[in-house]
């Protein structure tokens, strides 16, 4: 039996409109509404699969103010079993900040009688971009940790992940306890269905406070890229365009020559 524990964050909704807050620290929500990354998307459905293989249990858990919860909820209709919420907000939490308070979350839980033996995390932050919560929190708690996996399970008392490199495929045979990044792309995610959706309602959610003393985050800025660039060519008007108009589609190979 192992018990997985899934880490997310409630992030942007990458399909809207991205703007910057006035300090240029993070990416105002207002306009465009929040979500979980679909990387972390692809970790709780591992989670939940890891989890049920070996007859263990699946819990999620989140750093961020009350509106987190939501997010939360998504992962238990998604079949996660149990929820923790870090309450705070988290754009005072730099990624060394995240770590030490998801160790604690995971000393304490061992403490009281439930041991994770294996931790997922979504490879990236998509508001931010930090990438380095998984490496600290696995420095935190001494265990090994394999990068940007798109499949993660469990054999015996290993997890095998495979990352696709940039070589082909790799595969890492790793001991557990363990923690693993998971970038998108190599299971797909169950969505919530009504009865998970009524189950996750029903679900009490622990809640507790940070426990570390708050480093901040060290970046200077968030920048947003400028968009790429677009062209238009006028073929002509009217019937005269016609002719140009076929020329360019036999171009483009949509119609034979």
């Amino acid at each position: 039996m192992v018990d997985v524990l899934v880490c997310v964050k409630r992030v942007i909704d990458s399909t809207g409109k991205a703007t910057l807050t006035d300090d240029a620290q993070s990416i105002d929500g207002r306009f465009a509404g929040y979500t979980l990354s679909r990387h972390e998307e692809c970790a709780i459905e591992l989670a939940v699969r890891a989890a049920k293989a070996t007859d263990g249990s699946s819990t999620v858990v989140t750093l961020g103010d009350g509106d987190a919860e939501e997010q939360l909820r998504t992962a238990l209709a998604m079949g996660v079993d149990e929820a923790t919420h870090i309450v705070a907000d988290s754009s005072a939490y730099g990624p060394a900040d995240v770590a030490l308070e998801l160790a604690a979350v995971v000393n304490d839980h061992a403490a009281s009688g439930r041991s994770y033996g294996l931790i997922l995390l979504g490879n990236d932050a998509a508001d931010s971009g930090d990438f380095q919560v998984g490496i600290r929190l696995a420095y935190e708690l001494g265990r090994p940790v394999v990068n940007g996996a798109n499949t993660a399970e469990i054999k015996d008392d290993r997890v095998i992940a495979v990352v696709n490199g940039p070589d082909g495929h790799e595969t890492y045979d790793v001991p557990l306890p363990a923690v693993v990044t998971v970038l998108e792309g190599g299971v797909e995610p169950k969505y919530p269905s009504v009865p998970g959706r009524m189950r996750a309602k029903r679900v009490t959610i622990e809640q507790r406070e940070p426990r570390s003393e708050l480093i901040g985050p060290s970046r200077v800025r968030l920048r947003l890229p400028e968009p790429p660039p677009s062209q238009v060519q006028i073929l002509g008007t009217g019937s005269d365009a016609a002719v140009a108009v076929v020329d360019l589609l036999e171009t483009l190979g949509v119609v034979g020559r």
